[in-house]
């Protein structure tokens, strides 16, 4: 995995203030894998509470995750039981979780 526990800890705390300690977060894509270089960070933030605007908290994710751990490009994939599941879900899941 190419994050730094630095850089765990920072998300995890975003994602625990926007939306709850019950809140997970899984990285998936590129950034799994040590061999690759560059790429965004995509991560999967799970909760099982509803989600009310998810554009506008995916967003709002993405900002105070780059606010803490630098210009980095950071993609938000929001899973709630009140929001609709595609195939990337799927995908996602199946990464690491942090």
């Amino acid at each position: 995995m190419r994050l730094t526990t630095e850089q765990i800890k920072h998300i995890k705390s975003v994602v625990a203030d926007e939306l709850g300690e019950k809140a997970t977060v899984t990285l998936f894509g590129s950034r799994q894998q040590n061999e690759k270089r560059g790429g965004d960070i995509d991560l999967l933030v799970s909760s099982t509470m509803v989600i009310e605007q998810p554009a506008l908290v995916a967003a709002r994710l993405e900002a105070k995750i780059i606010q803490r751990i630098g210009l980095q490009k950071v993609d938000v994939l929001l899973s709630a039981p009140n929001l609709q599941h595609f195939p990337i879900h799927a995908i996602a899941a199946s990464g690491t979780p942090l």
